[in-house]
């Protein structure tokens, strides 16, 4: 009738309560020589009883187990899709976008495995708290170098062997793992520290670093933590450069803060992390190091650093 009248798409949506490219669509859809409302409504009553197809990851199929299992290897949404359009680059039935499987996860009825998936998703915080508000700590630290005299080609991630470093604090302040993220591979490294001193640091931190091939570690960047004050001893033990960021700059350590933010789903605060064994932190950092990575086009970090190993040694990699 409004069609009739020559009211326009806009008018007619206003008049309905719908969007306008709802009835733009409507109208086309069961338009012959003009909208035809009886043409309309018997296509709305056959679909009616049309059965809806099954969603690609309904919980009876077998992608959504794929999907559940790498959720619960704390691998995020975009990841698990890029992975699977990786692995069956031809066949659709086998991929997912990240978007359907946040949606698959919300609409999921109540229940301990909604709840458990949901809590293995990144909860990012949109807000960044510096560790000491208002304290200047850069005369604490004796012999500092400043970021600002750290080589140019460590910025521009090209050339290896470049770590930030920082200590994950377990609850009361009395317990603490070492944590070193390789610039260019993201390649993450946890070690056990004995205590949150200087010595304890200076140990944890000089034993990792010693593991890693000399021509690998050439430089480790750190916040103006009083743990550092040792730095000096840690150069000495492994012929790594130390280089601190300025205070409250916690871009300018990028990578390590991203990776603190990963591994507090393995390491939670508030928790005593004296309790980790080596072995168990090891087993924490090949899981970071085996997800995929879109910053290293969907390769993992482990896989990029056994090919910079692998040049850099002249051999195959031995990283487990």
């Amino acid at each position: 009738m409004m069609m009739r009248a020559t009211h326009s798409i806009r008018a007619i949506a206003h008049h309905l309560g719908r969007a306008p490219s709802t009835v733009s669509r409507e109208i086309a859809r069961h338009s012959i020589n003009g909208y035809d409302a009886s043409l309309a409504g018997y296509r709305a009553r056959l679909t009616r009883h049309r059965p809806r197809r099954r969603p690609k990851l309904h919980p009876d199929r077998e992608l959504f187990e794929v999907v559940v299992h790498l959720l619960r290897k704390y691998w995020s949404p975009q990841q698990i899709a890029r992975t699977l359009k990786r692995m069956s680059p031809n066949d659709s039935r086998r991929q997912v976008s990240h978007e359907a499987i946040y949606n698959a996860l919300y609409v999921m009825p109540r229940g301990s495995l909604k709840k458990e998936l949901i809590a293995c998703l990144r909860q990012g915080n949109g807000k960044r708290r510096p560790r000491s508000r208002g304290t200047d700590r850069r005369n604490q630290i004796p012999g500092l170098v400043s970021i600002h005299a750290r080589p140019p080609e460590v910025e521009d991630r090209l050339m290896p062997g470049h770590w930030e470093g920082d200590l994950i604090i377990g609850a009361n302040n009395r317990s603490a793992v070492g944590t070193l993220v390789e610039r260019t591979t993201r390649l993450v490294i946890l070690a056990k520290v004995d205590g949150t001193t200087a010595t304890a640091a200076a140990v944890g931190f000089s034993d990792k670093l010693n593991e890693v091939p000399r021509s690998l570690r050439l430089s480790m960047t750190y916040d103006q933590g009083r743990e550092m004050v040792k730095h000096a001893e840690i150069t000495q033990k492994t012929g790594t450069a130390i280089y601190f960021a300025d205070p409250h700059s916690p871009w300018q350590r990028g990578s390590n803060e991203n990776t603190n933010g990963l591994l507090r789903q393995y390491l939670p605060k508030g928790t005593d992390l004296s309790v980790y064994s080596q072995e168990e932190l090891d087993e924490i950092a090949d899981s970071l190091n085996t997800r995929p990575r879109q910053t290293l086009d969907w390769r993992t970090p482990l896989e990029v650093y056994a090919e910079v190993l692998k040049k850099s040694v002249g051999g195959p990699s031995t990283l487990q």
